[in-house]
């Protein structure tokens, strides 16, 4: 637990500049937990009670298409990145979406009723609190905008950009799904790119 926690103390003071004081109001409350992989962070319709930061490993959040039966991934989440569906998780209301680790992974969370209780007591993790509002905000409008305005290839190497490590952890049919193509047009624009 204790690499775990000062991983998350570094994390916290270079993502907020939240400092040692502040970070120790919290350090009760986190908990550790490895998932395997496959295994639920959380369920389709379930409340999502926990905000994570991923340790090690890969989740995605993905939803399931209801005419083809496919799943399709929306959000990656890997090494020094929070993990959470923040909607649900804000609001208290069951999530329109599954995260899954996708390889043996460990996360160290926290609690919502915990997390609200710091932002009541000190001004730095109400700060973290809008920090965190503002960054799940970006990367949904990021995702958005990448899809309507972006080539398959920039969203590629926005990907690689974000994620460097799971092109090597995680089947390319998955790369495939996030980037809303076929696998024969992936194999087409990581050829192009070796070839650059």
């Amino acid at each position: 637990m204790m690499t775990e926690i000062n991983l998350l103390r570094n994390a916290l003071k270079s993502f907020a500049g939240m400092s040692d004081e502040a970070f120790n109001l919290s350090e009760q409350h986190w908990q550790v937990r490895e998932y395997k992989k496959g295994e639920l962070y959380n369920d389709f319709q379930q409340v999502c009670k926990y905000l994570g930061f991923v340790v090690d490993g890969v989740f995605r959040t993905y939803y399931l298409d209801e005419k083809s039966g496919d799943e399709k991934n929306v959000f990656f989440y890997t090494h020094n990145q929070i993990v959470v569906s923040y909607a649900s998780f804000i609001n208290q209301v069951p999530c329109h979406f599954y995260t899954q680790a996708m390889v043996n992974s460990k996360v160290i969370y926290i609690h919502i009723d915990h997390l609200l209780g710091l932002y009541r007591q000190s001004h730095e993790w109400e700060r973290l609190g809008r920090l965190i509002a503002e960054q799940a905000s970006n990367v949904a409008l990021n995702r958005t905008e990448s899809l309507l305005f972006q080539t398959p290839e920039e969203r590629y190497l926005d990907l690689v950009a974000q994620h460097p490590d799971i092109m090597n952890a995680i089947p390319l049919y998955h790369i495939s799904s996030y980037l809303g193509i076929q696998g024969p047009s992936l194999s087409r624009i990581r050829k192009r790119l070796s070839g650059k």
